[in-house]
């Protein structure tokens, strides 16, 4: 594309972008692949030195706005540079150019004439974010409208442009504003020329009005002076029609009936901020950018609380029918088990005696082992006859255990035993008997009993 005129040295004018009463947009190119948008205000400098009073004025609101970039903000156009241009002596500013549609284009064929509320609820967080960014510095947009904000196509982002407005003089930007301006997105006090925070939060009001309803509040329907009056007038006087009744009238008819009913529950929160931003006295607006955002948070995370609640009482009922199925399937599972009763019964005492059995049979086990143990450390004395008595038989102190003999069974020494059987005399330990070539223990012999 061919030159148009000189901006300024080393930036390269590629053609103009929008032109307008207060001032036109071009695109621009620096030395490399480096694009930028240049923004052109429609009164000329003629000196650049203080004693001109433009210039003088231009130059304090360029210094204003430096304030802006000093904290980078992702949803605030950078400010890369700014003079006067080289033909024509206008100022302008140089900002970077973002890549991707403005709102105005989003809102028009072939894209829906409204937006769906979460993208509603994410424009209006990232825009409350660069009104906030700004006033807290100072500075004063002063012309918050549609195509004023990109939705960058690298980052997702929506950005706020076009800081215009802001570097003019009050004269200047009252004669803008009355014959050039968007007047659909004019608060009342700028009827006037006046600048306020508040006029900001306006604007930013009328933005989500128009991206929920389809259109904005009190639209224009021609260029003339007579159409422009009346949009004002209303601006001022005129209460701010239904935006739901807007909404529903306005759905695509391309959209389901479910969609169409799902895209009817704007949150009350969001319609309350935008009818406080829209009143037409500036005290009943929020003060600034910063009180904005404040109301913004506030709503969002009421909706997130409520969502919570609303997801915890879906699944409560969940649970409560899932319990409720599980208690008729268990009534029905004993009701017809009612008939197996006398089945299970007898079962049931069959599984109790085997335990009981198994139970004495390890016992018994137990004992077994135990006195096989005994019994391996025993003497057996084969009787020459049955004993069928069992009588407490006299032991004498030199009695000893004779292998074929059958009569008095003598232990001697301490915890020694010997039993007495129908079939013979067990000696429970071998050491318990005495041979008769030992000699006699001088203890005194204890008597432990015969059977």
């Amino acid at each position: 594309m061919s030159k148009i005129f000189t901006i300024t040295e080393g930036l390269e004018n590629m053609g103009a972008l929008r032109t307008g009463g207060q001032g036109s947009v071009y695109k621009g190119r620096r030395i490399g692949p480096i694009i930028s948008a240049v923004k052109l205000l429609p009164t000329p400098i003629y000196s650049e030195d203080n004693e001109d009073k433009n210039f003088r004025n231009f130059q304090n609101e360029v210094e204003k706005l430096k304030k802006v970039n000093e904290d980078p903000n992702p949803n605030v156009v950078k400010i890369l540079n700014s003079g006067v241009t080289e033909s024509g002596s206008l100022p302008f500013i140089e900002m970077e150019f973002i890549e991707g549609p403005d709102l105005e284009e989003l809102l028009k064929p072939p894209h829906d004439s409204i937006f769906i509320i979460k993208e509603v609820i994410k424009l209006a967080d990232h825009l409350a974010n660069a009104l906030a960014h700004c006033h807290k510095v100072g500075v004063k947009h002063g012309d918050i409208k549609s195509n004023n904000v990109k939705y960058n196509i690298h980052s997702g982002n929506y950005v706020l442009l076009d800081f215009g407005l802001a570097i003019m003089s009050d004269e200047q930007r009252r004669t803008s504003i009355r014959h050039a301006g968007a007047i659909e997105f004019m608060a009342p006090e700028q009827n006037t020329g006046a600048m306020l925070f508040q006029t900001d939060v306006y604007g930013y009001g009328i933005i989500l009005y128009e991206l929920l309803a389809g259109q904005v509040p009190f639209p224009l329907h021609d260029s003339g002076e007579t159409s422009r009056n009346a949009v004002m007038i209303a601006h001022m006087e005129t209460p701010v029609p239904d935006v739901l009744e807007l909404r529903r009238n306005n759905l695509p008819e391309s959209w389901s009936a479910e969609k169409k009913e799902q895209e009817m529950r704007v949150p009350q929160w969001l319609l309350q901020i935008i009818s406080t931003c829209l009143e037409k006295d500036p005290e009943s607006r929020y003060s600034n950018g910063m009180i904005l955002q404040e109301a913004l948070i506030a709503g969002s995370i009421e909706t997130n609380r409520s969502e919570s609640a609303s997801e915890s009482i879906d699944i409560l009922k969940a649970k409560n029918n899932e319990l409720t199925t599980q208690l008729l399937t268990y009534q029905q599972s004993t009701a017809n088990d009612k008939q197996q009763v006398k089945i299970t019964k007898p079962a049931l005492a069959a599984l109790i005696v085997c335990l009981i059995a198994a139970l004495a049979f390890g016992s018994y086990e137990s004992i077994r082992k135990r006195d096989s143990q005994i019994i391996r450390d025993t003497i057996f004395v084969k009787p020459k006859a049955l004993i069928h008595r069992q009588r407490p038989l006299p032991v004498h102190k030199d009695s000893v255990l004779q292998k074929d003999s059958i009569g008095p069974i003598a232990a001697i020494g301490n915890r020694k035993q010997v039993i007495a059987t129908d079939t013979g005399a067990i000696a429970l330990n071998k050491s318990a008997l005495t041979h008769p070539h030992k000699k006699k223990h001088k203890k005194k012999k204890k008597f432990l009993g015969i059977f």
